[in-house]
Formats: structure tokens, C-alpha cells, sequence
């Protein structure tokens, strides 16, 4: 009899552990699917560099996203830029709303760095309050991902080939050796793509026509440490303002480039 009894304790003691072992093993289970939910959620919409400051919209690192704007714009075909969705911006509702808070002080966000040293997203209110008091300083200390110092002095006005090139230019910014705010880009990008735009907006804001909303992306396919180009897209809050959504290409005429290294060599 006591023997039958042990039995039935021992019994009784291995369900009990068993059954221990799989509310602790189901416990386990919602939490890693929890866990991986909130990852994929995450994923889905881009991490945010811990840096930069939140603008309402979240701009996932770039590398991390293929870049249907290099399929719109195409290859380059002598023409410095090229408009991307028929001219019109992608800024969102929140963006808007965002410009429309800082309609008179501004507003400005740089994002961080990628693994690769690689520049995001800038993204601005640009008004009269952004723009710069004195003038630009040395921005030499900077050394953009990708960055080579050469020349060829019959092929390119002012020699170089690479400037540090301003995503938010900084007469518009104020920004000067901001390495959030700087990336390798040609001579040709910065003068002929870049500067036209730039100009147009600061003329039209010291010209009293208001806030715009501002953004530059640096494209970069895969790895590369030099970006294809910059989409560059700017707003006037007024509307029958200022518009514009275009595609900048990171070339040199004459000159043949290697995104990957930011090597290059003179054109065949």
C-alpha cells in the first residue's frame, strides 16, 4: 500500500513538473512572438538614427531601401536633373502641419550617419530665421563617405572633381561643416544640378514669399560610398509658390566614377 502510494506521489509530482514545463514553454513562445512582431513592425517602416530628430515621418538609413527614384530618373543624358513624379513633392500631412508650426523660426533635421559613414536624409522649414548672418566657414575638416581629393585641371572649372556638397545649401541652413549635412558630390553636381534650386529658394524667401519645405536624399545604390545623385524636393506653404521634385545626377562629364570607392579616371 505504501509502495502504490509513492507511485501515485512520484506520478503526481512528474505531471505536475511536466505540466510546469509547458506553461513556461508557452509563456516563452507569446513573448518571442511579441518580440518578433514588434521587430517586423519595426523593420517595415525603417529605424530612426538616435541623433536625429524626429520630423514626423520616419526616413530609414539609406542602404537599407532600394530606391525607386533611380529607376525614375534613369541614366544621365546630359541634362543636369530630371523631375520625378511629374515635379510633384512627397511631403506628408505631418510634414505640412510641421511646416506650418515653424512657419517663422524654421526648422532643420539631419540624419545620422549609416554604418557605412554614408549621409541620410536632410530635411528643413526653411524661412528667413534659418538662413546665415555671417559668412560660410572652412568646411575642410570634413571627409564625406567616398571622398578623394583630385584634379584634372583641363576637364573641370575650379580643378577638383568633388566638392563637400551642402544637401541643405548653407545659405539656406546656416549649417557649414555639419558631416550630417555634407557628401561627396561632383563639381558639376554642386554647380549645374545643385546651386539653380538653391538659389530659386532663397530668392524666393528673402523675396517675402514664406516658408518652404525642403528635403534632400542622397541615392545610394547598395553599398556604394558615393550617392548616384540627390532627390531634392522643396514646397512654399503658400500655395502658387515655389514647387519642385527632382532627381540631380552625381556626374562629371568627362570623367568616369566608381561609386563603390569614389575612384575615378578620365572618360575614354
Amino acid at each position: 500500500m505504501a509502495k502504490r502510494k509513492h507511485r501515485l506521489r512520484k506520478r503526481t509530482l512528474r505531471s505536475a513538473a511536466t505540466l510546469l514545463v509547458l506553461l513556461l514553454t508557452a509563456a516563452a513562445l507569446r513573448v518571442g512572438a511579441g518580440t518578433a512582431g514588434i521587430a517586423v513592425q519595426q523593420e517595415s517602416v525603417g529605424a530612426v538614427p538616435e541623433s536625429s530628430e524626429a520630423i514626423g515621418v520616419i526616413v530609414p538609413p539609406p542602404g537599407e531601401t532600394e530606391f525607386p527614384v533611380l529607376s525614375a530618373a534613369g541614366s544621365y543624358t546630359g541634362q543636369a536633373a530630371v523631375d520625378i513624379n511629374r515635379g510633384i513633392p512627397d511631403f506628408t500631412a505631418e510634414e505640412r502641419e510641421l511646416g506650418r508650426a515653424r512657419a517663422k523660426e524654421g526648422y532643420e533635421s539631419y540624419a545620422a550617419l549609416d554604418a557605412l559613414g554614408r549621409c541620410g536624409s536632410a530635411f528643413a522649414v526653411l524661412t528667413k530665421e534659418t538662413m546665415p548672418t555671417e559668412p560660410r566657414g572652412s568646411i575642410g575638416m570634413v571627409r564625406p563617405s567616398g571622398w578623394h581629393t583630385v584634379r584634372y585641371d583641363d576637364l573641370i572649372d575650379g580643378k577638383f572633381l568633388y566638392n563637400r556638397c551642402h544637401l541643405i545649401a548653407y545659405m539656406l541652413s546656416g549649417e557649414n561643416a555639419n558631416p550630417n549635412n555634407l557628401i561627396t558630390g561632383t563639381r558639376y553636381l554642386n554647380v549645374e544640378g545643385m546651386l539653380p534650386y538653391e538659389k530659386q529658394v532663397g530668392d524666393f524667401i528673402q523675396n517675402g514669399g514664406g516658408a518652404v519645405l525642403y528635403r534632400a536624399t542622397p541615392v545610394f545604390s547598395g553599398d556604394e560610398l558615393v550617392a548616384r545623385g540627390v532627390e531634392l524636393e522643396a514646397e512654399s506653404l503658400e500655395k502658387g509658390g515655389i514647387r519642385f521634385h527632382v532627381f540631380l545626377y552625381n556626374v562629371q562629364p568627362g570623367i568616369v566614377i566608381d561609386y563603390a570607392t569614389g575612384e575615378s579616371r578620365r572618360e575614354d
